[in-house]
C-alpha cells in the first residue's frame, strides 16, 4: 500500500465521522417528528424516559457520503450491490423504528436485502478443507449463495441483538470495524479498507451522542445496517485469503455478537419460545442483573471485543499461536469470572425470594 492509500483511508474515516456527528442532531429531530421514539414500556429496556431511536440514519449518511466520495475510482457491481442492500436495510430499519414491524416480515425483507449483494458477486466462495490434501474446497454456486446469505443474516441480527445498553452496539461495532480495518491494511486490500474506514468513522461519529446517558439510540436502522456492513466487509476482504486460518478470522472477530445470538436462539428454543422472541437474558442483561452499572457492563463487553479483535489481527498475520494463547488465557479468566458472577446472581435471587417470603 502507498502513502496515498493511507491518506485516502484516513480521509474516508474522517469525513464519515464528521458527517455522522453533524447529522445526528438532525436525525434526533426527525425521530421526534415522525414518532421514532423508544418508550420504556417493558423491563427489557434499561432507560427510564422516552428516547429518539433514529440514530442509525446519521450513521448511514456518514458512511454513504464518505463511500461515494472516496470509492469513485474503483466502485463496481459488488459495491453497488452492497449499497443497494444497505439502502433496503436502512429503509426497513426506519420503518421498524416508527411502526414496530413484526419479526417475520422483517426477516423476509432482510433476506431480500442480503440477496442483492450476493447476486452481485459478494459471496463466500470457498471453505477450509480440514481433512483433505488441499487447503480449501471451492463451493458450488448454489452452496456459495446459500452460505453467504446465512452469514449476512447471522451477523446482521447478531449486532441487532447486542443493542441493549447505551453505547454498547455502537462501541463494540467500532472496535470490530477498526480491527477489521487493521487486518485489511495488513492484507494490503486498500479498496475494501476505504469502505471499512468509512463504517468505522460513521460509528465513532455517532458514539458521543449514544454513550450513557444516551441522547439518541441507533435503533434497528443502525444496528441492522452496521451488522450488514460488517458481514459484507468480511466477505469482500477477510474470506478472500486462501488459508485455513484466515477463514476463522472473521468468526473470531465477530465472536461476541455471534455467541450472544447463538446463546439467545438456543435458550429460547429450549424454553419453548420462538428464536425471534425478545427476552431479558442477553449478556448485557446478565451483567446488569448481578449488580454492574450500565457503564461497567459496557466497559466489560468493550474489553472482550477488544481482546477478540486483537487476537483476530494476530491470527490474520500468521501469529495464530500467540492468538490462541491469548484466547486461552482470556477464556480461563472469563470462565472464572462467569462462575463468580453466576454465584453472585444466584445469591441475589435467593435474597429476593427470602424477602418475598417475609
Amino acid at each position: 500500500m502507498t502513502k496515498f492509500d493511507y491518506l485516502i483511508i484516513f480521509c474516508a474515516w474522517l469525513v464519515a465521522g464528521l458527517t455522522s456527528f453533524l447529522c445526528t442532531p438532525f436525525a434526533k429531530r426527525l425521530a421526534e417528528k415522525i414518532g421514532a421514539i423508544d418508550v420504556p414500556k417493558d423491563n427489557r429496556r434499561m432507560h427510564k424516559k422516552p428516547i429518539p431511536r433514529l440514530g442509525g440514519f446519521a450513521i448511514f449518511m456518514g458512511f454513504f457520503v464518505s463511500t461515494m466520495v472516496f470509492t469513485f475510482n474503483f466502485i463496481d457491481l459488488k459495491v453497488y450491490g452492497i449499497l443497494v442492500g444497505a439502502m433496503i436495510i436502512v429503509a426497513l430499519g426506519m420503518a421498524d423504528d416508527v411502526l414496530a414491524l413484526k419479526a417475520k416480515f422483517k426477516f423476509l425483507i432482510q433476506i431480500l436485502a442480503v440477496t442483492v449483494p450476493v447476486v452481485c458477486g459478494v459471496r463466500i466462495e470457498w471453505f477450509p478443507n480440514l481433512f483433505g490434501d488441499s487447503a480449501y474446497i471451492s463451493l458450488p454456486l448454489g452452496w456459495s449463495i446459500a452460505v453467504s446469505i446465512v452469514w449476512l443474516l447471522a451477523i446482521l441480527n447478531a449486532v441487532n441483538i447486542i443493542d441493549g445498553l447505551d453505547g454498547l452496539a455502537c462501541g463494540v461495532s467500532s472496535i470490530m470495524t477498526i480491527s477489521c480495518l487493521a487486518i485489511l491494511i495488513l492484507l494490503e486490500a486498500p479498496q475494501v479498507a476505504v469502505i471499512a474506514a468509512a463504517l468505522a468513522g460513521a460509528c465513532m461519529g455517532f458514539l458521543p451522542y449514544n454513550m450513557n446517558p444516551a441522547k439518541i439510540f441507533m435503533g434497528d436502522t443502525g444496528s441492522m445496517f452496521i451488522g450488514y456492513m460488517l458481514a459484507s466487509l468480511s466477505i469482500m476482504g477477510l474470506f478472500k485469503a486462501y488459508a485455513i486460518v484466515a477463514f476463522f478470522v472473521p468468526v473470531l472477530l465477530y465472536l461476541l455478537p455471534i455467541f450472544d445470538l447463538m446463546f439467545a436462539a438456543v435458550r429460547r428454543v429450549l424454553t419453548g419460545h420462538s428464536p425471534m422472541q425478545a427476552d431479558k437474558s442477553h449478556l448485557h442483561h446478565k451483567l446488569i442483573a448481578i449488580g454492574f452499572s450500565q457503564r461497567q457492563a459496557v466497559a466489560i463487553l468493550y474489553g472482550i471485543a477488544a481482546i477478540l479483535g486483537f487476537c483476530a489481527v494476530l491470527m490474520a498475520t500468521d501469529h495464530f499461536k500467540r492468538a490462541f494463547l491469548i484466547i486461552g488465557v482470556a477464556f480461563v479468566f472469563i470462565l472464572i469470572g462467569a462462575f463468580v458472577l453466576y454465584r453472585k446472581e444466584k445469591k441475589l435471587e435467593l435474597e429476593e425470594k427470602e424477602k418475598d417470603g417475609e
